[in-house]
């Protein structure tokens, strides 16, 4: 059996390096196809018709003057007279016409009777919540009352975090056709392998019977694993339609308002420490909303990573809404605790008169891997250079322009997902890896061409990879960071298999077992003697008119030491604020991550990068604004839904600690991990320079003004 392990650090040839993405200049230039670009001969245009009101009775649907319109294919009814609609945008019906302009007239030719009811679309104010509250009960560990009352110092605050939308570039939707009792899928989707199952559930058909094709995706950040009552839609729309081809993409209101949001938290947090900086007790009642659902939070994440806290006592309360769904968005939950969590110690620490970063230190011991984060807040201080830039709450220097440091922490698991691989060597010497992945624009084919390359010992340009189709080896969705440990780690044992069974065919001709083989720099030679050896080709064309096709699995339950999850990380941002106008202008954000083996620095430091911009858009900018009157989001569009440009992102330095301890631990994901800390940091930094609290976010020129005002700066 071949030896799996990666190899070591001072034998790799391609792993390690720092490899431009392969798909980098298609993307650039514009020639990459993504999904919504797709339009097969005889395209038609599908469009939803969609509830103006946030809560209401269906009395009636008369779609017979959209059905008579010139052009128009099909109308199907999604929601028939007597369904209760939770959420302005909810789909009533669909209509498929010649021309997207024809179906938009049709839609607006459905004549619907609504009953209204009464609605909920804020939750900042839990009071006014009423029966829509769902407390999820008590969680006390210690004595939290007994800690509070021998504390040296006490801290009361309160914190928010809104709803933000995911903001996909490309909407979600879908090209669907029928061809026979079979169906040919373009989805926009981060679920190559899996949606087609979906899909064909909703059908009724067999899974095998829907074929799915993806090359890229426009963005997803976890909203789009499933086909959705829009995939669903595109699809009936086309049979109805003769089997036409139906585009069906949501336009960007209802793509801002029912296409997936993260939840808000808001908390009531009460602290305990001795005067040393010993953090003792933690109490919170917090709240959050996610839709109509609700929101829940699991008690074991707070406090958020010093959850070793000994006293400790959690309230939690999901608030349902009438607004669309939440779907996963990047590190699920995890951003909103570190906000609320780190926020907090943040004020501890300014209420102890003691500097946060020795805080966060003296506090290590309780989170899951005090040494790590010990060493993580030092190298980010160096890095940023807090020993010198770091002073108490306020910025005392005169002028309008003031200036804060402020640090968070964060955990993520990362662990590979299921995924499987098939490596083929054909007689000519060519190579193909293929498996039904997909990449995000993540670098996803990059590191596997990687791995491929290195374990064949064969450059790049010699592997031929096939992804994005569902008729390839299956591999799991793109979710939680598991993506690259899951797909290297299939290439991986894939890639080895097969070549053991070249080994054994070219083993006979160099007179040595197989096992004394390797595969080096485009030959297969004898072990550590390149002068015993055949070129790569021609030891493929010993196999005759025979191909090899290996296949390779990435088991979660035994990775054989390729992947493991676990992960921590620390940001500190450095910001001004200007106190006459509220702007907040970010400096610099420094992002320390501790990672398993890193096989393309280049593309791992740009999903920190990634991760770090997202993490300043929600805390500058980003929150869903919804209209207590009409129920409806105010801001479901991109004009007024503000996302940082260039000019707000300021300079950011990424550390990634490479070494061979860390090599050991396997692939590790890190999508996830690099959004976390970041809006924390910010919004402490803040604090620091204008010396209060801005208790919501974002912080936007009100919230920040909101803050000061009334207080007299020096």
């Amino acid at each position: 059996m071949p030896n799996y392990n990666w190899p070591p650090m001072e034998s790799r040839r391609v792993m390690g390096k720092r490899v431009t993405r392969l798909d980098g200049i298609q993307k650039a230039s514009g020639k990459a196809k993504y999904n919504s670009d797709v339009r097969p001969a005889g395209t038609i245009h599908g469009v939803i018709l969609h509830s103006p009101h946030a809560h209401a009775r269906i009395k009636s649907v008369d779609t017979s003057a959209a059905e008579k319109l010139e052009g128009v294919t099909a109308v199907r009814v999604v929601a028939p007279a007597g369904t209760e609609i939770q959420w302005a945008g909810a789909e009533i019906a669909t209509v498929a016409a010649r021309t997207e302009e024809i179906a938009h007239d049709a839609v607006r030719l459905i004549k619907v009777g609504y009953e209204v009811l009464p609605h909920l679309v804020r939750e900042d104010d839990l009071s006014k919540a009423g029966s829509r509250a769902k407390p999820a009960g008590e969680a006390v560990t210690g004595d939290p009352d007994a800690a509070f009352k021998q504390a040296d110092v006490v801290h009361e605050g309160v914190y928010g975090i809104p709803v933000i939308t995911h903001c996909c570039l490309e909407p979600h939707g879908q090209t669907v056709a029928w061809n026979g009792d079979t169906v040919e899928y373009f989805p926009s989707t981060q679920n190559v392998s899996g949606i087609g199952g979906d899909l064909a559930k909703g059908l009724q058909l067999a899974a095998g019977k829907v074929h799915v094709h993806m090359d890229n995706v426009g963005g997803g950040f976890g909203s789009k694993f499933a086909s959705d009552l829009w995939g669903l839609e595109a699809a009936k729309l086309s049979k109805a339609s003769g089997g036409k081809p139906v585009k069906m993409y949501l336009d960007r209101n209802p793509e801002q308002t029912i296409a997936g949001v993260r939840p808000s938290v808001y908390a009531k947090i009460k602290l305990a420490a001795k005067k040393d900086g010993t953090f003792t007790a933690w109490d919170s009642t917090s709240w959050m909303t996610g839709g109509f659902a609700g929101g829940g939070l699991n008690a074991d994440l707070l406090p958020y990573v010093y959850r070793q806290v000994p006293n400790r006592r959690i309230n939690h309360t999901a608030v349902s809404t009438n607004n669309g769904a939440q779907r996963a968005w990047r590190a699920p939950n995890h951003p909103q605790v570190s906000y609320i969590t780190c926020s907090a110690l943040d004020d501890l620490a300014a209420k102890l008169n003691m500097d946060p970063l020795e805080f966060f230190i003296k506090n290590a011991n309780l989170t899951a891997k005090p040494d790590v984060y010990t060493s993580q807040l030092k190298k980010a201080a160096e890095l940023i250079d807090w020993k010198n830039q770091w002073h108490p709450r306020g910025d005392k220097r005169a002028g309008v322009i003031k200036r804060g440091l402020g640090l968070a922490v964060g955990m993520w698991g990362g662990a590979g997902h299921a995924s499987q691989c098939r490596t083929n060597i054909h007689p000519d010497g060519t190579v193909e890896v293929e498996l039904g992945s997909q990449d995000l624009g993540t670098g996803t084919r990059t590191v596997i061409v990687q791995v491929a390359a290195e374990s064949l010992g064969l450059p790049m340009n010699a592997i031929t990879l096939k992804i994005g189709d569902n008729s390839l080896p299956v591999s799991g969705a793109s979710g939680g960071s598991t993506t690259v440990g899951g797909v290297s780690s299939s290439t991986r044992i894939s890639n080895l298999n097969a070549l053991e069974k070249l080994f054994e065919v070219v083993a006979p001709g160099l007179g040595v077992p197989p096992d004394q083989l390797e595969a080096v720099d485009g030959k297969v030679q004898v072990k550590g003697t390149p002068a015993k050896s055949l070129t790569w080709k021609a030891a493929c064309q010993k196999l005759g008119v025979r191909t090899i096709s290996e296949m390779g699995a990435n088991d979660q339950r035994n990775p054989r030491g390729l992947n493991t999850g676990g992960v921590s990380g620390v940001h500190m941002a450095d910001v001004s604020v200007d106190i006459e106008t509220g702007v907040v202008k970010i400096n610099k954000v420094v992002a320390v991550n501790d990672c398993g083996l890193v096989i393309n620095p280049k593309t791992a430091e740009g999903q920190v990068y990634g991760g770090v911009i997202m993490g300043i858009c929600s805390a500058l900018m980003e929150e869903r604004v919804a209209d207590e009157g009409t129920g409806r989001v105010l801001n479901a569009d991109m004009e007024f839904y503000k996302l940082a440009g260039i000019a707000d992102i300021g300079e950011i330095v990424v550390h990634m600690d490479i070494t061979p301890e860390h090599d050991k631990r396997g692939v590790v994901g890190l999508g996830e991990p690099a959004t976390i800390p970041t809006t924390a940091a910010i919004a402490n930094a803040c604090a620091n320079a204008i010396g209060v609290r801005v208790p919501t976010l974002p912080l936007n020129a009100k919230n920040v003004l909101n803050a000061l005002n009334g207080r007299r700066l020096a």
